[in-house]
């Protein structure tokens, strides 16, 4: 598994959570989900800081993303399946074969200014068509709370 995604491996001590939750983007436990969670419960700070979390058991059957779905967790739990692991993605966007604010960031290049609107805009997207525009400036432009404003990065 870690050669098929270039990972590194931590093996299992005391503050290993800790040390991963500071420098990594993403974990894979090979845990149980309740050695996890309460492993990495006193840890979560924020969906946009904390790290990505899956879970596998250690049959390597199923894998979980547990924290960071739409932040490189679902992701990763796809690239897993090519080892023939089952996927178990509860992401509403996902389960429903639909996109969401950070998909159409990370697709476009673009980083997310006003986080909040994401919640909206992604249950906007479960049940209708939710338009995407470019704008290129100069421009002013006036949105509300349930818009989400992409800013493409600087290469």
């Amino acid at each position: 598994m870690a050669d098929h995604l270039g990972a590194d491996i931590l093996v299992y001590k005391k503050g290993i959570f800790r040390s991963a939750f500071e420098n990594y983007h993403s974990i894979i436990a090979l845990f149980a989900t309740g050695i996890v969670v309460r492993e990495i419960a006193p840890l979560i700070t924020d969906k946009w800081e904390d790290p990505a979390v899956i879970v596998m058991d250690s049959n390597l059957n199923f894998a979980i993303p547990l924290l960071g779905g739409h932040h490189g967790a679902n992701e990763i739990v796809r690239r897993l399946c090519e080892l023939g692991c089952i996927p178990v993605i509860t992401t509403a966007t996902e389960v429903h074969g639909k996109q969401s604010v950070e998909g159409v960031a990370r697709a476009l290049g673009c980083e997310i200014i006003n986080r909040d609107s994401t919640r909206a805009v992604n249950c906007a997207f479960l049940d209708q068509d939710v338009e995407v525009l470019e704008i290129s400036g100069p421009r002013v432009v006036i949105v509300d709370d349930d818009v989400s404003v992409l800013k493409r990065r600087k290469e």
